[in-house]
């Protein structure tokens, strides 16, 4: 993102469990170029936990350092710092009552008109791991792709692999698939759904936006 543009990430994920009540995340994600290769974010949002009420989840802020646009195999190559804190509610499900520190490594290329993403990510977490596991790890990988004029899909894959402790969970794999509609130059509508492939992922239907407010 160039130097001082703003955007805005937002929508709704509603995950159906096979079993117990459905649960509710709005997710908001602030981006501001900060210079030719820096990126801040800010992420945040609301959550809704199966049985609860509505309110803050937690939040992070987040450091993105574009490397390079051809490096290798790995084209556009960035690596993404975050920090993570303890503002949800922990009584009320909607927090882990951790601070976390996260890196995340991103690679993106062209493929024709299509773009494929794979990350990389681990997670260390504070506290003593009753309530997440103290270690993390993350993959994805990702494609957007144009379909018909101003319509476009995107399918991806991500995976949580095992972790260990009293709060520890089995390996995870879903899968991801939707409709992207460009309504203007700076304003991306999304909607599609979850599912999952091995281990304990809800079903879920989603829907977003992002929007390019502009130059600060």
């Amino acid at each position: 993102m160039a130097p001082r543009w703003f955007e805005i990430e937002t929508g709704l994920e509603h995950d159906h469990p096979t079993e117990g009540d459905n649960d509710v995340v709005i997710p908001v994600v602030l981006k501001l170029g900060l210079a030719r290769r820096w990126q801040f974010e800010l992420q945040g949002g609301g959550e809704q936990p199966p049985g609860g009420r509505l309110g803050l989840g937690d939040m992070s802020l987040a450091l993105k350092w574009r490397l390079s646009d051809r490096l290798g195999p790995l084209g556009r190559f960035a690596v993404q710092g975050a920090l993570k804190l303890p503002t949800g509610s922990e009584s009320a499900g909607r927090g882990t009552g951790t601070t976390d520190g996260s890196l995340l490594l991103i690679s993106s290329n062209s493929i024709g008109p299509a773009e494929l993403d794979v990350n990389l990510g681990y997670t260390r977490r504070g506290g003593d791991g009753s309530t997440a596991p103290k270690e993390a790890w993350l993959w994805t990988v990702a494609s957007g792709f144009p379909l018909k004029g101003v319509i476009g899909g995107t399918v991806e894959i991500y995976g949580l692999p095992a972790t260990s402790g009293p709060a520890g969970a089995p390996n995870l794999v879903a899968g991801l698939g939707g409709l992207t509609w460009q309504v203007h130059p700076w304003l991306v509508l999304d909607a599609g759904t979850i599912i999952a492939i091995e281990g304990p992922q809800a079903f879920a239907l989603f829907a977003g936006m992002t929007w390019n407010v502009g130059r600060l």
